[in-house]
């Protein structure tokens, strides 16, 4: 019996038990044994986070995918976990430390800090995970990994060590992004551009062998920056090679203001003459870009910060080689002071010398760390670093072969442009948690790198004994004593970037580097679905750590979903104030309401907009399927054993059949191509309009009738036309579903589990198994057994319901427009109608009447006079409406309508073509704005369409 009214809340926690307590979602189930697999890794979330919104749309399209595949007979894997996520699990600890009141890390030592971060995972390492469920999403929990097990931290120190040893990972000492409060190197990833009010600030370089004079411009070149306190490590200026303003200073030199170091002028496209002055201050130790610079002139790297961001001169060589005699003493009032103290002090410096031009102001980005939210320092270090260069070649390639592809396609060239471009990959960290770097240091910096501490330590000693610098057997004492070879053979206290390990996902979650069965059912996986922001940061490195260790793309397919904005276009974000809550959402409209919205929205081409209305309004649509099926279960309607649908005799049943298939192919096919809004707004339609207002609306009288063949059969194909809708929204909604399919009919298997209502492309092999095997054969996959939906059409049916459908919808469509009143009925004259029509006519009569609200139906040879005119499928139908309403003052109100349009229209197109407007203005206005204009123009299309029709009946 299924309950009055719907409640999410009662339904999802009770499904999500029976799934689980079933293992409907194990991979490698018996009876998928000779199956094909199908296989999605989950994006691991990080183990501090919690579920927002990209997570929510993320995991419903994987899950849509994962229940369609299970329902087609595939052996499903979608592999869960979580990563490690190296600086927020380090700072969610330190704050939970300092909060208690508890030892700091550096207090506590690498070990006992390690044991407590392990304790909080413990702890309350499982949050998402089981916030992820709450979603609905069918992963085999079973085999949930993290990026920390032992088998992956195997697997992550097998692949260190063999590509060192291939010379594809080495160290080098080059600009990274530094955090001055984490004390650490972090990626792109984990920058954050923020749009800053500063100043650019002109300085006036001195032209070396000319008496500088601040009156006199040649004596000086001017140059701009916004960051004076790095000019003491320039190790040049820079000019445009073709920028006639400075061409005859190329290859002179200039006196670097207040520290006296002779640098030269080089030549350097880098530099735009449009820019500032045109002349640009090299910093090659503090800017990413001057450090390409520095390296194509072969100029040195001064350092003048140290890891905190603080002015570091003094005992600096780098900065005090060629330094003149007499320079100390701004090193020395300088050293330890923080950048922008140093910044004040320099620039009052820089102008009581006359060495400042003028300073403006200047709105540009600077970096932030996304953690700490410090400005975050280019910083020259010695790192660890991956050789992308040679990995990206056949990771290149796999794309360009179509090998792997990308969905939408467009996304590939984002990729080509970021791949061949691609720069070393910093992979080291300044953190304890994490990964740490399998190699270990001698006394003279030589390094071992090896899988085991006793493997480097044996490889060091023996070197070092070869080399004489320890004796044989002080060479064994130090081999048994660890004692006794601490301080000479040292580790390095560095951890792996986060993103090193999640390049392995594909297969070290299978148990690589070991050769287990699943590495070898489950790899390559299908496909991976992931957001734009991380295909250089993730997809790509799987992609290359895939081909290297595996000599297969690890995935054949690549979805690239939208972002999630707020109902007005605008990115979510906690300082706007905008952010939706997905759990909040699941609460008050339940999960499958969501998972419907996100699913609807995500188009290949544009961002979705999500506002709890739009959520509210899927939450509807789930009570609207609820209530049909209560109608159906309060009508007796049962699938009795045996039933076709393809024999059904009432015209009206074969229609409902007929439309079935047609939304079944819709909605696989668009399943198919990843067009997950197509096949959502498919099965949405079909639902709503399709099955509850015209099927079981037309139905009813039969439903409502006497006993008799044609209220049995009806009944049976009501049943029928339920339970394929249920599978055909399974994956989309999967717990009122299966709460529906549980309680609508004794059937045994969840639906989950059942078979979809088209069969895929069967392989030869499964084939053959049709033509040889029973229909008991328990053998023969579920998917085989099931009767192909999608394959019946029936023409007559379609044009007989489907002309009784378009003609009361094209009238109610005018009553609308024309603001007739419900309760006056209106004539139909059907004009020069086919012999088709006139007999349609008497069947369906009183359902016409009822429905479009008229008061009754002829035929004429052609529309009378004073009559809107109405185009069905090829045949004219007339509404006289002379005398029902004022055809003059209707036109009136339509043209006062289309100028309203049309001002509208106006007043948008003058604002997008306002180049300023564009340029200036949020992108989410501008989209505002643009949707604006598409709305006036379905308005103004509409009511150009009534007043022909008015025009037509005058």
């Amino acid at each position: 019996m299924i309950e009055k009214n719907y409640q999410p809340a009662d339904i999802e926690g009770r499904m999500s038990l029976i799934w689980e307590d079933s293992r409907a979602f194990s991979a490698g189930r018996p009876d998928r044994r000779d199956a094909r697999p199908f296989t999605i890794v989950i994006p691991p979330p990080n183990v501090t986070g919690s579920l927002h919104m990209g997570h929510a749309l993320n995991n419903t399209l994987q899950d849509i995918l994962c229940r369609f595949e299970r329902m087609r007979g595939r052996d499903v894997l979608w592999q869960p976990g979580t990563d490690h996520a190296g600086i927020a699990t380090q700072m969610v600890v330190e704050r939970q430390l300092m909060e208690r009141q508890q030892p700091g890390r550096r207090e506590m030592g690498r070990a006992k800090f390690l044991e407590r971060v392990w304790q909080w995972k413990a702890e309350s390492g499982g949050v998402i995970v089981n916030q992820l469920k709450r979603l609905g999403a069918s992963c085999d929990w079973s085999r949930e990994r993290f990026t920390m097990d032992e088998g992956l931290s195997r697997a992550v120190v097998k692949v260190f060590v063999e590509l060192h040893r291939e010379g594809l990972i080495y160290k080098d000492k080059r600009l990274v992004n530094w955090d001055p409060k984490l004390l650490t190197a972090i990626s792109d990833l984990e920058v954050q551009q923020v749009e800053v009010k500063g100043s650019l600030w002109y300085l006036r370089y001195p032209l070396a062998g000319i008496t500088f004079n601040p009156e006199d411009p040649m004596s000086y070149i001017v140059v701009a920056t916004t960051r004076p306190e790095t000019m003491l490590g320039d190790g040049a200026v820079a000019v445009h090679p073709d920028d006639e303003r400075y061409s005859h200073l190329v290859g002179k030199h200039v006196i670097l203001p207040l520290v006296g170091r002779r640098i030269p002028i080089v030549a350097d496209e880098y530099s735009d003459p449009e820019k500032g002055s045109g002349a640009v201050k090299v910093t090659p130790a503090h800017d990413f870009n001057d450090f390409e610079v520095g390296r194509r002139h072969s100029l040195p790297q001064i350092s003048v910060l140290d890891q905190e961001a603080r002015i570091n001169l003094v005992g600096n060589e780098d900065y005090l080689h060629g330094l003149p005699e007499g320079s100390m003493q701004l090193a020395e009032e300088l050293h330890g002071l923080d950048r922008f103290a140093a910044r004040k002090q320099i620039v009052a410096r820089l102008e009581d010398f006359g060495f400042l031009d003028r300073i403006e102001p200047n709105v540009h980005m600077v970096p932030h760390g996304d953690r700490s939210g410090v400005i975050i320092e280019p910083y020259l270090t010695d790192q660890w670093y991956v050789d992308a260069k040679t990995l990206a070649q056949p990771a290149i390639a796999a794309v360009r072969s179509g090998a792997t592809t990308f969905v939408p396609k467009n996304w590939e060239k984002t990729y080509f442009e970021w791949m061949e471009n691609i720069q070393p990959w910093c992979i080291s960290r300044q953190l304890w948690w994490g990964h740490q770097i399998p190699a270990w240091y001698g006394p003279d910096g030589k390094v071992f790198v090896a899988e085991t501490e006793e493997e480097a330590v044996g490889n060091a000693l023996g070197y070092y004994v070869e080399q004489e610098v320890i004796t044989p057997e002080q060479g064994r004492e130090m081999a048994l004593d660890r004692n006794k070879r601490a301080g000479f053979i040292t580790r390095d206290e560095d951890v792996l970037d986060t993103w090193f390990s999640s390049a392995l996902w594909p297969f070290s979650t299978l148990g690589w580097p070991d050769e287990t069965p699943e590495v070898k059912r489950y790899y390559p996986t299908d496909v991976l679905v992931t957001g734009w922001d991380i295909i250089f940061f993730w997809v790509a490195r799987m992609m290359m750590m895939g081909l290297h260790f595996m000599k297969e793309a690890p995935f054949s397919t690549v979805y690239i979903h939208r972002l999630v904005r707020d109902e007005k276009g605008a990115k979510m974000s906690k300082s706007k104030g905008n952010v939706i809550d997905p759990l909040g959402v699941i609460d008050d409209y339940g999960a499958d309401a969501l998972r419907f919205a996100l699913a609807r929205g995500a188009a290949h081409s544009h961002d979705i907009k999500l506002s709890p209305q739009l959520v509210e309004t899927n939450r509807n649509f789930a009570t609207k399927l609820w209530n049909a099926c209560r109608f159906a279960e309060m009508n007796d309607c049962v699938v009795p054993a045996g039933f076709d649908p393809t024999k059904a005799r009432d015209t009206l049943n074969r229609w409902i059949a007929h439309e079935t298939a047609r939304a079944t192919r819709e909605v696989t096919e668009a399943i198919e191509a990843y067009r997950f809004n197509d096949a959502a707004n498919a099965i949405y339609r079909f639902v709503w309009n399709v099955y509850c207002d015209w099927y079981l609306e037309l139905a009813k009288p039969v439903l409502m009738g006497e006993e008799g063949v044609a209220k049995t059969e009806t009944r049976a194909m009501v049943a029928w036309a339920r339970d394929e809708i249920l599978k055909l929204l399974h994956p989309f909604m999967p717990f009122i579903t299966e709460e529906l399919w549980g309680v609508t009919s004794k059937r045994d298997g969840l639906l989950a589990l059942a078979p979809w209502s088209r069969k895929p492309s069967l392989t030869p092999e499964q084939l053959a198994m049709m033509s040889t095997a029973t229909i008991n054969d328990p053998l023969m996959p579920p998917v085989l057994l099931a009767f192909d939906a999608a394959e019946f059409t029936d023409t007559s049916a379609e044009a007989e319901i489907g002309w009784v459908v378009d003609l009361v919808t094209a009238i109610r469509s005018v009553r609308a427009e024309m603001n007739i009143a419900p309760a006056t009925l209106t004539p139909l004259v059907l004009a020069g109608a086919s012999d088709e029509t006139r007999e349609r006519v008497p069947r369906w009569s009183d359902v016409i009447r009822r429905m479009a609200r008229l008061a009754d139906i002829s035929f004429a040879d052609r529309p009378p006079e004073g009559a809107v005119q109405l185009l069905v499928r090829g045949e004219v139908a007339a509404l006289p409406l002379k005398g029902v309403i004022d055809l003059s003052a209707e036109k009136a109100r339509l043209d006062k309508e289309l100028a309203k349009a049309e001002a509208d229209i106006k007043r948008v197109d003058a604002k997008l073509s306002n180049e300023k407007f564009v340029a200036n203005a949020p992108e989410e206005i501008v989209e505002e704005e643009k949707e604006k204009r598409e709305a006036a123009e379905a308005r103004k299309a509409r009511i150009l369409e009534a007043l022909e029709r008015l025009k037509n009946a005058a």
